[in-house]
């Protein structure tokens, strides 16, 4: 049995070849032995093939939408392609805050609720120390007394 090294024990004792590594960097290493009128030939060839993906992409997702339609009239909920990971906001932190407190005074905490009120969205744990340090931080905001902040 072959001795293995650590770099093909992590590979699975397999090395990088041009055969193992898939068709698509055969079919171009291939491209240079032909001539120009068999290149032309194969990008029609393969402008023809991305034309027929195009159009069965444009078909389903048709079918697709016309099956959300389906299914929101029947008072289900139209999902399919949702982006995941975290939701974010129309604005930042402090543009929120300055919106909430222009012409006001309010504590952190009750500016912390204003702005999720105002729809502001976050699931921090720390949110009203969040808020906390964007007022301290933003200069936008001025201290009116102890704990009571104002948008300057």
């Amino acid at each position: 049995m072959a001795k293995r090294t650590k770099k093909t024990a992590k590979r699975g004792g397999r090395k990088s070849t041009a055969s193992n590594r898939g068709s698509a960097s055969e079919s171009n290493s291939s491209l240079s032995a032909l001539s120009v009128a068999e290149l032309q030939l194969e990008l029609r060839r393969r402008q023809r093939e991305v034309n027929k993906l195009v159009r069965r992409r444009d078909k389903l997702a048709a079918e697709l939408a016309e099956l959300n339609a389906q299914i929101a009239d029947l008072g289900g909920a139209a999902g399919g392609l949702t982006p995941t990971g975290r939701t974010r906001n129309a604005m930042t932190l402090p543009d929120a805050l300055y919106q909430v407190l222009q012409g006001r005074t309010m504590s952190v905490t009750d500016a912390a609720d204003a702005v999720r009120a105002a729809g502001y969205h976050s699931t921090a744990a720390n949110f009203r120390t969040m808020v906390n340090q964007a007022l301290l931080k933003d200069k936008r905001f001025k201290k009116v007394s102890r704990g009571q902040y104002t948008a300057s």
